[in-house]
Order: C-alpha cells, then sequence, then structure tokens
C-alpha cells in the first residue's frame, strides 16, 4: 500500500489532505494550551482559596484550631494547597512535554512537507516540458509532410505539363526533394523527442512520483504518529500525579477520621469553666410566724433587710448577674486586663497563671541557654585571646543574668497568684472555709475584678445594670446549721466607717458613717471587708467604705489606693452585694 501507486494521480489532494493534517496537529497543540492554562488558574484559584481560610496568627481564629474538627479543616486546607500544587505540575508538565516539542515539529513538518511538493512541482513541470516538446515538434513533422505532399503533387503537374519548359519542371522537382527531405529530418525529430518524453514519463509515474508521494506519506505517518504518541503523554502527565492527589485526599479522609468529638466537648469545658459551685437548695421562708430571720451569706435572694423585704411570691423581681457576668462587662467597658487576670473565672484564671508560667520559665530557659553559650565564649576568648577580648562579653552577660533574673522575678510573682487560686478553687480539694460553700467561688479572681471595676471606673461611679437582667429570681439559701457548730471568727483589727452604708443585700451589713466595728477578715481583692458589730450581727461592707486598721501592723490600709483616693471613688449608687445571683 503506497501513495506513490495508488495515489499516483491525486498530488493536489495529497497537499489538501498533509495540510489539513497539520492544521488537525496545531488544533491539539492549541487545545493542551488552553488545558495548561485552565490547570494553572485552577491551581491559583485553589491556593487563594486555601489561603483566604486559612486562620489568621495571633487571631481569635487561631485559638479555634485547638477543636479537632478545625484542626481537620486546617488539614483539609493544608491538602488543598498540595493539591493545587500537583495542578500547577500537570500544566508544567503539559506545557514542556507537548506543547513545545509539538510547536517545534510542526514547523519541521511544514518545512519537510514544502520540500516534499516543490519536488513534485518541479518533476511535474519537467514532465510538462518534455510534452511541450514533444507536441511542438509533432507539429512540425506534420507541417512538413503535409508541404511535402504539396510540392510531390505541383512537381508532377508542371511534369505532365508539355507547356512547361524544362527549366521550371527541374526547379518544381528540386523542390519536392527539399521538401521530402525537411519531412523525414522532422520525423526523425519527432521520433527522437519522442522516444525521450516517452522515458521521462516513465521516469515521472514509476519513479519520482512514486519516491515523492512515498517520503509525503512517511511524513503524514510521522505526524499521526508523534499526535498519538502527544496524547499518550496527556494522559501519563495526568497519572503520575494522581497517586500525590490520591495521597491528598487521603490525608483530608484521615484528618476526618482524627475528629474526636469528646475531645472537642472537653476543650468546651477547658475553655468556658468557670469553677464556681452551682447554687444548693433554697430555704423555705416561713411568714406566718414572726420571726427574726438570720441573714444568711450565701443566699442567692434579694431580700431587703428588715422592713424592705420584696415579696417571695407575685410581681416582678430583677435578678442580678453572676459576679464574673458583670465582671466581663465592666473589663469591656474599661478596655484593659488585669495582670493577674482577676477578671476571669477561677478555672480560667488558673489555665491562663500557668499558661503565663509556662511561658516565663521557657523565657528563662532562653536566656539560661544565652548566658551559657556566652560563657563558654568567654572561656575559650580566655584560653586563645587571639579570638577575642573576653572582657567585651561581660557587658552581654551582665544584662543576660540581670533579664533572668527579672524573668525570675515574675514567675515568682505569678506562681504566687496561681498558688493563691489554685487554693482557692473548691475543684482542688479545698473545703469552703466560709459560712457557705458558696462564697470560695464568690471570692475568686472575678468577683475581685467585679469590685476593682466598680472602683476604678472614670468618674469613681458604679450603676448597676439591671434593666435588661432576667425577671427570675433565685430564693436563697441558707446554712443555718452548719453554722451552728462554728466557731464565731476572731477579730484581727478594727475599722471606722467614712460613710453611711445600706446593707440590703443579703450577706451585707448596714454602717453609719463615724461607726467603729471589728474586722474578721480582710479584703481578699475582691472589694468587700467583712466586719462584725455584735457576736451575731456580722457582714461585708464595701472596703472604699471604710478605714481598717489591723493589729498585726497598726496601720492604715485603705483599699481603694492612696487615701488621698478613697473620696473620690465612693460609688453613686449602692454595690451590689457579694453573694451570687443567677440569669
Amino acid at each position: 500500500m503506497s501513495w506513490g501507486t495508488e495515489l499516483w494521480d491525486q498530488f493536489d489532494n495529497l497537499e489538501k489532505h498533509t495540510q489539513w493534517g497539520i492544521d488537525i496537529l496545531e488544533k491539539y497543540i492549541k487545545f493542551v494550551k488552553e488545558r495548561t492554562e485552565i490547570e494553572l488558574s485552577y491551581a491559583k484559584q485553589l491556593r487563594n482559596l486555601s489561603k483566604k481560610y486559612q486562620p489568621k496568627k495571633n487571631s481569635k481564629e487561631e485559638e479555634e484550631y485547638r477543636y479537632t474538627a478545625c484542626q481537620a479543616f486546617l488539614s483539609t486546607l493544608n491538602e488543598m494547597n498540595d493539591y493545587a500544587g500537583q495542578h500547577e505540575v500537570i500544566s508544567e508538565n503539559l506545557s514542556s512535554q507537548i506543547t513545545a516539542g509539538l510547536a517545534r515539529y510542526v514547523q519541521e513538518l511544514k518545512q519537510e512537507r514544502k520540500s516534499h511538493f516543490h519536488d513534485g512541482r518541479k518533476a511535474q513541470q519537467h514532465i510538462e516540458t518534455c510534452w511541450k516538446q514533444l507536441e511542438s515538434s509533432k507539429r512540425r513533422f506534420e507541417r512538413d509532410c503535409k508541404e511535402a505532399e504539396r510540392a510531390q503533387q505541383h512537381f508532377e503537374k508542371m511534369d505532365a505539363d508539355i507547356n512547361v519548359t524544362k527549366a521550371d519542371v527541374e526547379k518544381a522537382r528540386q523542390q519536392a526533394q527539399l521538401r521530402h527531405q525537411m519531412a523525414e529530418d522532422s520525423k526523425a525529430d519527432y521520433s527522437s523527442i519522442l522516444q525521450k518524453f516517452n522515458h521521462e514519463q516513465h521516469e515521472y509515474y514509476y519513479t519520482h512520483i512514486p519516491t515523492i508521494f512515498q517520503q509525503i506519506q512517511e511524513m503524514e505517518e510521522r505526524r499521526i504518529v508523534r499526535l498519538g504518541e502527544s496524547m499518550k503523554t496527556y494522559a501519563e502527565v495526568d497519572r503520575q500525579v494522581t497517586p500525590i492527589i490520591g495521597k491528598c485526599l487521603d490525608g483530608i479522609v484521615k484528618a476526618a477520621e482524627a475528629i474526636d468529638q469528646k475531645n472537642d466537648s472537653q476543650l468546651v469545658i477547658e475553655a468556658y469553666k468557670s469553677g464556681f459551685e452551682p447554687p444548693g437548695d433554697i430555704e423555705f421562708e416561713d411568714y406566718t410566724q414572726p420571726m427574726k430571720r438570720t441573714v444568711s451569706e450565701n443566699s442567692l435572694s434579694n431580700s431587703r433587710g428588715e422592713g424592705k423585704a420584696e415579696p417571695k411570691f407575685g410581681g416582678k423581681a430583677k435578678g442580678k448577674l453572676w459576679p464574673f457576668i458583670k465582671k466581663n462587662k465592666l473589663s469591656l467597658k474599661l478596655g484593659s486586663t488585669p495582670e493577674d487576670f482577676s477578671n476571669l473565672p477561677p478555672e480560667q484564671r488558673r489555665k491562663k497563671l500557668q499558661q503565663k508560667v509556662d511561658e516565663i520559665n521557657r523565657d528563662i530557659q532562653k536566656e539560661v541557654d544565652q548566658r551559657d553559650a556566652i560563657t563558654k565564649m568567654k572561656d575559650v576568648y580566655l584560653k586563645n585571646p587571639q579570638m577575642g577580648d573576653p572582657a567585651s562579653l561581660d557587658h552581654k552577660l551582665t544584662e543576660v543574668s540581670q533579664n533572668i533574673e527579672k524573668l525570675r522575678l515574675e514567675a515568682q510573682k505569678f506562681e504566687a497568684w496561681l498558688a493563691e487560686v489554685e487554693g482557692r478553687l473548691p475543684a482542688r480539694g479545698e473545703q469552703a472555709r466560709r459560712q457557705s460553700g458558696l462564697y470560695d467561688a464568690q471570692s475568686t479572681p472575678p468577683v475581685n475584678n467585679c469590685a476593682q471595676a466598680r472602683e476604678s471606673s472614670p468618674d469613681g461611679s458604679y450603676t448597676e445594670e439591671q434593666s435588661q437582667e432576667s425577671a427570675v429570681k433565685v430564693p436563697a439559701m441558707d446554712f443555718d446549721d452548719e453554722f451552728d457548730d462554728e466557731e464565731p471568727l476572731p477579730a484581727i483589727g478594727t475599722c471606722r466607717a467614712l460613710y453611711t452604708f445600706d446593707g440590703q443585700n443579703e450577706g451585707t451589713i448596714s454602717v453609719v458613717e463615724g461607726e467603729t466595728l471589728y474586722v474578721i477578715e480582710e479584703d481578699k481583692g475582691d472589694g468587700w471587708t467583712r466586719i462584725r458589730r455584735s457576736e451575731d450581727e456580722e457582714g461585708y461592707v464595701p472596703t472604699s467604705y471604710v478605714e481598717v486598721y489591723l493589729d498585726k501592723n497598726a496601720k492604715v490600709c485603705v483599699t481603694a489606693g492612696e487615701a488621698g483616693r478613697t473620696v473620690s471613688r465612693v460609688p453613686r449608687a449602692l454595690p451590689a452585694a457579694p453573694h451570687l445571683s443567677l440569669l
């Protein structure tokens, strides 16, 4: 099967067909280029998508990735980034292995095709020239034969005419002979050219054209093979990255399977656990019998003291927030966070303090390592003075030592706060040491901050925000039975009331300006001091309302700050009592 023998007369169609083959090749190159651009654009969009949802550094989002579900999502983003990288590899390989190679091959193919058809046209022109020569010699031979025939006829006519002179007859005879000779020469020339043409024609149809067409056929077949190889490469490029893409997808599946809902639930507990104990049962208060009700320090009701009791049933009573919730609002208003994290509930404060201690210890270790390195370098300088001056490191050693000392002092400070919080947390095994099991939670840092926030507002005032609080009131809880066996706390000093305070909430006591009372428990940082008027009458008053004299040092301690700032920090409204209220 050869184009040279089967398609010897289809030169023009073969020229059109080979041009169509080149067009197909160029079309495939264009297709691969567009696929390359799509892969590159897809990879870019995937990377942008992955980057868009990555957690921002030092933001709240970064903290959310402690949860296994969020970690799985982060792993998905990272795997998608790798997935995008594989599409970039596809784009690069398609461009280098197919597009670039085919583009060069098309140029070479065009040149080869042009050369083959140029040879074919040259052979066509040669055979056409030979044909024209043959036709020319044939016409000349035909013309000479006709002229010789006419000359012979004229001679015979002249020879038969008796009136024609002998000279005219001779002349006619010579002319006839000349024409016959010319006809013979034309015949010989025509025969020679005919033989030559037949030879050239045979060479053209059986040698030149088959050879040229065979070369064109081979060129076309190479083009087809090259196109098929490119298509295989196209598939192989995808197949090469398929295992890696599969690993990316396996990574996503593995991350999804690593999600632990129980662990996430535990993290929620660790993140939001306050450390407070839930309130106990509410004691029934019988209003049918006249009796003097003992004020319970841990009661959650908002009863108003003698003559000002609120009705327990019916009506709409304003509830109070838990102390740490009120604290959070105040902290947001003030826009500052205490160094000891006293604005947080006990459990959260403990975690923050522990993290701070660990961070400081890591910094101390870094500084110690740096000091050891400098010391070793100094020893090297002492043994080899030519390497450097040992005295040049003294300043750096001193600076590092000072940093270590500062960090250790800071660590001690935070460890002291941590020990205080851990000592107060009921979950760590310490029993309630006040009259109720709830006061331990009340005296934790969140309440401290609440009191501090009341005292440190810009204008020295604080107003309870009760308009938006729940109207559901939790009745009081009394633990009088527990107190019967406890001995009263001893007085640790005295205090003088600077201002009149109406103790209308549970656990507080009313004082009159200038009144002197006993101090049985100093301010623990929550803004309240526990005092006693008599053996049966004791409670809490705001520390800023009294001037305290402790027996151990016999000096005035004003919790609100300097004595000159005490007056300016008098609350405009009655501060909340140190008991817990539920929403």
